[in-house]
């Protein structure tokens, strides 16, 4: 049946006219079909198809596209004797009944590009088809200043063979922020409320994006002309005037005190630091305390500890016996002593990429057995959370087809995998060690739709690295290469991201080209800051402490109100749920034990350790869990939720961990030392808020305390009511 056919597509073929283009399906059959949806994940491009049909998602894979077109119920798809007959037409017309519903009517190119190619015989493209190399969307900004008409955009392709061709009609449009500005599906581009966003265009594996900027039409604009610290607020301010944003004002001392305690040493100020930085009058005083932090020893944990979390570390959970306590030490003690001694960033990753050894003694090995939670070590997995921790980019959505919003391949993607396909855990002298190395020769990943064996190749690069190396040299070597904006540029993403509690790129671990920086030219700059410092990451967070863009208040003005994108104030951010459990610690002297671990460990110390935790970290800890701790299930920064919920709530207003804080002693102490009860009032204000309390708020908690200036019980309500404060709860 196949054999008459193909007879039959060759006779047809004969008898096209001879002067009439030919069709070729690579080229014009394959984007008629993305853009009418036909290859969409929401169709026939699922992975099981629809209504018995099934095409490559957006067209990765063309052969198999063209077998399941002409050759899986000959005659029906595509029936070269009666094109008009074929159901390829009838479903995307309407004329028959179809889930997708109509596509297009028979008046429209696509209509005619289709029926000719069945026409013609429903040829395969015989020989070296020019495939496309890049796109371009013009205009690359557009700006709607009280002009509310729409602007039409524009796509060029590019071709291998040095032609450019008009690929408005074939391309794919959705904007980010349909509230700020849309865009329909003939590419018109219309403004609705104020803001910025951006616009995309996808054609064949490609997408790009033009940024929209949207003003108000009767704003009357003056920039304020705040002060510049450095490039930073250079750069931000730029933005800000670009948008007709104003900056708010710079914080106060005390806001300013509590906010950077929080973000670098994960703990409020103690009373004592308070006196010494209010009481302080050079006016180099933030740049004095921002380097003091940086040197302290809250500093090297609190940088531990988010490490710790962002590999995924745990005593248990990935070794037969899940006895694995010390291997989890190793790692946590060896990252400790990388921040302590401001190791560089790159030679940091460098050391873990590269390590061999026992996970016992070695600790940067253990990159290999925490990362992926799994008694045999799967080089899919870990390719996949490799990629998303040190570069930002996810690119296991390339695995089953070419990524759908950027512009990574199967081919990139096995190419990838390939570098750790000979990653071997062999088991050591005792149960709880292995030795981590790689195998060379190891053979490579195969590409999941030939076949072809995919030897170990950089993202975007063109050729392999030598096989003859251990592979995981060379990925070391590209991974932290000043040249590589990849890595620099996640990382700088993830730093800025730790100050203000979302990334230039949000989320921090998808950096792609349909999720674009809110600021380019900052994120490039810190990169490029990063690479100068030689990847010195307390020199980027000195600049980014310093700069008025972060010392600014979170208080709004007229402009910025709705402002979540631009940095135009500050964020208000809730605690991490280890940062406000190590402030209440600090605040009221509670000795605050943690199973399996030492006394006077502090909650961002803290990581699961306790042997059989096989299915997910047995935290033993109510309240970590409970306000939102990653569990480590997975690499996604996503793990960590900062929500508030009903349990939190109730868990601060009577749960045992308040309750023991607050019995912990302070209040006794504070008698004890002979304070008059305005000096008690004063001392919990700032112990807990970093403040003092204004006359109102004196005068009423004075009112509660009454007569009993020698009891407990007044204060001790003081403080618990400062404590469930939202002001505690939150960094402002």
């Amino acid at each position: 049946m196949r054999q008459l056919f193909s007879l039959l597509l060759a006779a047809t073929a004969a008898i096209a006219v001879a002067d009439e283009p030919v069709v070729s399906f690579r080229r014009d059959v394959m984007p008629v079909l993305f853009r009418a949806g036909c290859n969409q994940g929401t169709c026939h491009g699922s992975s099981r198809g629809k209504d018995g049909f099934s095409l490559s998602l957006f067209g990765y894979d063309w052969k198999g596209d063209y077998f399941r077109l002409t050759q899986e119920i000959i005659g029906r798809r595509v029936n070269v004797a009666v094109p008009e007959e074929s159901l390829l037409l009838l479903k995307a017309t309407g004329a028959v009944p179809h889930t997708g519903g109509k596509r297009f009517d028979k008046k429209t190119a696509y209509y005619q590009t289709l029926r000719r190619w069945i026409e013609q015989g429903a040829l395969s493209d015989a020989g070296d088809v020019p495939e496309p190399i890049a796109i371009t969307l013009s205009p690359p900004k557009i700006l709607f200043d009280g002009d509310a008409q729409p602007v039409q955009t524009r796509v060029m392709a590019q071709y291998s063979d040095g032609s450019s061709h008009d690929v408005t009609s074939l391309a794919l449009y959705y904007s980010n922020n349909p509230s700020t500005a849309a865009i329909d599906q003939h590419g018109r581009v219309t403004s609705a409320n104020r803001g910025d966003t951006y616009v995309f265009a996808r054609f064949n594996r490609f997408t790009i994006g033009s940024e929209v900027i949207v003003l108000p039409s009767d704003a009357d604009y003056k920039w304020s002309d705040p002060p510049a610290h450095n490039y930073i607020d250079e750069l931000v301010f730029d933005r800000l005037q670009k948008l007709q944003l104003l900056p708010s004002a710079l914080s106060d001392d005390e806001t300013f005190l509590r906010r950077v305690y929080l973000d670098l040493t994960g703990v409020p100020p103690g009373v004592a630091d308070y006196t010494r930085f209010i009481e302080d009058n050079r006016v180099d005083k933030r740049v004095r305390l921002i380097d003091a932090l940086l040197e302290s020893e809250d500093f090297t944990d609190m940088t531990t500890g988010l490490w710790a979390e962002s590999v995924r570390l745990m005593g248990g959970g990935y070794t037969p016996v899940a006895t694995d306590l010390k291997a989890a030490e190793a790692y946590y003690q060896w990252i400790k002593n990388q921040v302590k001694q401001n190791r560089p960033l790159d030679e940091f990753v460098y050391d873990q990429v590269t390590a061999s050894g026992s996970n016992l003694n070695d600790g940067p090995t253990n990159l290999y057995t925490m990362l992926v939670h799994d008694v045999r070590f799967r080089p899919k997995n870990f390719a996949a959370d490799f990629s998303q921790l040190f570069l930002g980019v996810q690119i296991q959505c390339a695995e089953c087809h070419n990524h759908p919003f950027d512009r990574w391949t199967m081919d990139d993607y096995y190419g990838f995998v390939s570098f750790f396909t000979g990653i071997t855990r062999k088991p050591g002298a005792e149960p709880r060690e292995f030795y981590v190395f790689n195998k060379r020769q190891a053979s490579p990943a195969n590409h999941k739709v030939d076949g072809r064996p995919m030897a170990a190749t950089v993202l975007g690069g063109a050729a392999p690295v030598d096989a003859q190396l251990d592979s995981r040299i060379a990925l070391a070597k590209w991974l932290t290469s000043p040249e590589n904006k990849l890595f620099a540029r996640n990382s700088s993403n993830r730093i800025w991201a730790r100050f203000f509690h979302r990334g230039l790129v949000e989320p921090v671990d998808d950096m792609r080209i349909s999720n674009p920086p809110t600021n380019g030219p900052l994120l490039d700059e810190l990169a490029r800051r990063l690479v100068q410092y030689q990847f010195d990451q307390r020199q980027l967070i000195r600049d980014i402490c310093n700069s008025r863009t972060y010392q600014l208040s979170s208080q709004p003005n007229a402009t910025n109100q709705l402002d979540d994108r631009q940095f135009s104030r500050a964020r208000l951010r809730r605690l991490r749920s280890d940062v406000l459990l190590d402030s209440i610690i600090k605040v009221t002297g509670w000795d605050r034990p943690f199973r399996n671990f030492p006394k006077g460990t502090k909650a961002i110390e803290f990581y699961p350790r306790t042997p059989g935790d096989t299915a997910q970290p047995l935290w033993f800890d109510d309240f970590l869990k409970t306000f939102g701790r990653s569990s480590r299930n997975s690499i996604c920064a996503c793990e960590t939720k900062p929500e508030p919920t009903l349990s939190q709530t109730l868990h601060m207003l009577v749960g045992d961990n308040t309750n023991s804080a607050i019995r912990a002693g302070l209040v006794p102490q504070l008698l004890k030392q002979g304070k008059s009860p305005p000096g008690i009032i004063e001392e919990l204000f700032i112990r807990c808020v970093s403040r003092k309390p204004t006359s109102d708020e004196l005068a009423a908690m004075l009112d509660l305390v009454g007569d009993e200036v020698e009891g407990r019980a007044a204060y001790e309500d003081i403080l618990w009511s400062l404590l469930n404060s939202t002001e505690f709860s939150f960094n402002r």
